[in-house]
């Protein structure tokens, strides 16, 4: 049996014990590559990407490859043209526990170091932004499948279990206040309090010191309660908890977020006091859906309750449950940018799902995800027939929802005229089904569609109603998509001092809460960034330019990445308009194809 280890020093490993490694750098970046590669690499391609500094690329790579086989074994693990690696079945590859979703998770607690640490090759800029990008995506990956099972373990009544993963997911991202809420949680659960509280403390106080931030109330709730709990005996019958399920659905949709939460969470108690496998699961799946969504800074709850809620719902039975779940739980990790798990959930809810409005509300989350990435290709078609099927089923909500995305997409590639016609479409939609929550997100698209048009008053009014109505509801995306809006509007006047105010403030808005919306995020801080640097604002552009470059690797948004590099290139890194180029050439957006070349 063979081991690969490329997280952290990279050696190969044989039932024997360590191999003789292979030589030369450069063939460990071979190697991670060959396993990484999105589709099998050209020997054209891998020699310009490695050796294009040798006398002779290709035969540069041939000595490469016959290191590696060497090292592997010896055979034809790796032949053709394009380049296969066919490895053993007997041969692991820590970085693939990773990325498969059926891994046992285990070794990720044994894992230490980024992807081939030690291995820099400064004369090869193409391969050392992909490994950026890649080492970002990897960390993001493990600490999204600690995360995730933390929280699965959680939810199946295996708190202390949880423990461990929670543990090593805050080792690895200290800074990201949802892990510490997972670990405090998972403490409080197991009966650990006093450790909750110590961590509570932790968290605070690294949280102030490094990012001047004060965390949310999630933090401190999450020693006091788990999930569906709430004070009080039961009622009993199943009367009762159908009736709490309803009014809390109710409560919820008419902005009574507290009141709802109280009548769900005790609807999940007394459905629990009857035995009631189906009502409860339908009570874990609302309940979860309402953390998520109706209220901020509650997504780690949100997500152990959803878990629940599946597992009460397949031994039930409930197949509809199980799909609503399935597709919250994909929403979440979508708008955290941990792309891996949220395609692994959406697969999985699609798999499960039979009707229309299922499909609709599946398709329009996978076209978000994608559009993120800046898959635009698949964005359009995921939304395109989310809407089609929404439209099919009666479902105007969703359909102004994707309807939205879809528009996003079209501003982002500078396609106004077909932007304009279907952000109007979803704007008719949310005010004809008096959808005040969502309101803000297309006023702000449209506005912005206005400025582009050079109606600066209606992009005002746009701007400005977003701004007033986030605010009301407390929202931090919809106050970072306002605040953007009216900093472009400021800068777009002259105003370049308002138009920092302003983007301050997005920025601070849009990443106040540890379940924010990261592609919002990212998207803020690269009109902070633009703006900055076109009044020559370099000190404040540095820090946010690192900070867009880093977000925009670790949640995998590869158009952000490129407009990071851009922005790299203005302060004067010489190798990053190459990488700019060579990034965008993967993105179908003319605009952004535009903005690299010049």
């Amino acid at each position: 049996m063979s081991k690969i280890r490329l997280l952290g020093a990279p050696a190969i490993e044989q039932a024997g014990g360590v191999v003789r490694p292979p030589r030369g750098r450069k063939t460990w970046a071979l190697l991670a590559y060959l396993l990484l590669a999105d589709r099998p690499p050209s020997r054209k391609r891998l020699a310009e990407l490695l050796f294009a500094d040798a006398d002779d690329p290709l035969g540069a790579l041939r000595w490469s490859l016959a290191e590696l086989r060497r090292a592997l074994g010896g055979g034809d693990i790796i032949t053709g043209d394009p380049l296969v690696l066919t490895l053993a079945l007997d041969t692991s590859v820590d970085i693939l526990v990773v990325t498969e979703d059926s891994a046992d998770p285990s070794p990720l607690l044994d894992f230490n170091g980024e992807l081939l640490a030690g291995v820099e090759l400064p004369s090869c800029p193409e391969f050392e932004s992909w490994l950026l990008v890649e080492r970002h995506r990897l960390s993001a990956a493990i600490e999204g499948r600690l995360r995730e099972t933390a929280v699965s373990l959680v939810a199946s009544g295996r708190a202390s279990d949880a423990i461990a993963y929670a543990s090593k997911a805050v080792a690895l991202n200290p800074l990201e206040q949802g892990n510490h809420e997972l670990l405090v949680r998972s403490l409080a659960i197991s009966g650990n309090r006093t450790g909750a509280l110590r961590q509570i403390a932790v968290c605070e106080d690294l949280l102030r010191r490094e990012l001047g931030l004060e965390p949310s109330a999630a933090l401190r709730e999450a020693s006091e309660v788990g999930p569906g709990r709430i004070a009080g005996p039961a009622l009993g019958g199943r009367a009762a908890a159908a009736s709490q399920l309803e009014a809390g659905r109710a409560a919820i949709a008419a902005g009574a977020v507290d009141a709802g939460l109280q009548c769900l969470r005790r609807a999940v108690s007394e459905a629990e006091h009857c035995r009631d496998g189906e009502l409860r699961g339908r009570a874990l799946a609302a309940l979860g859906g309402a953390l998520v969504h109706a209220i901020r800074g509650h997504d780690e709850e949100g997500a152990i309750v959803l878990h629940e809620a599946i597992l009460v719902a397949e031994e039930a039975g409930d197949r509809r449950t199980s799909v609503l779940a399935h597709r919250e739980l994909g929403f979440v990790e979508v708008q955290a940018g941990r792309r891996q798990t949220a395609r692994s959930w959406l697969t999985r809810a699609q798999g499960l799902a039979s009707s229309d409005e299922e499909h609709a509300a599946i398709l329009g989350v996978l076209g978000m995800n994608s559009s993120d990435q800046g898959d635009y290709p698949a964005a359009f078609e995921h939304l395109g027939e989310s809407v089609e099927t929404a439209a099919r089923c009666g479902d105007r909500r969703q359909q102004a929802w994707s309807l939205s995305i879809m528009g996003r997409a079209r501003l982002l590639r500078a396609e106004y005229s077909q932007a304009i016609s279907i952000m109007q479409q979803s704007l008719d939609l949310v005010r004809q089904e008096r959808w005040i929550a969502f309101l803000p997100w297309p006023q702000a698209l449209n506005a912005e569609l206005d400025l582009y048009a050079g109606d600066l008053d209606a992009a005002a009014d746009g701007f400005e109603q977003a701004w007033v109505l986030g605010c009301q509801l407390n929202d931090p995306c919809w106050e970072g998509m306002a605040g953007r809006g009216l900093g472009l509007l400021s800068a777009g006047r002259g105003d370049h001092g308002g138009a920092a105010e302003w983007l301050t403030q997005a920025v601070s808005r849009a990443g106040r809460e540890p379940d924010r919306y990261q592609w919002v995020h990212g998207h803020v801080l690269d009109a902070a960034c633009t703006t900055a640097l076109a009044r020559d604002d370099v000190e404040r552009a540095r820090p946010l330019v690192a900070q867009l470059a880093a977000l925009a690797a670790r949640c995998d948004m590869r158009e952000l990445m490129v407009r990071a590099k851009l922005h790299q290139a203005r302060l004067g890194d010489s190798s990053a308009a190459a990488s700019a180029r060579l990034l965008s050439a993967e993105i179908d957006n003319p605009a952004l194809t535009d903005l690299s070349i010049h």
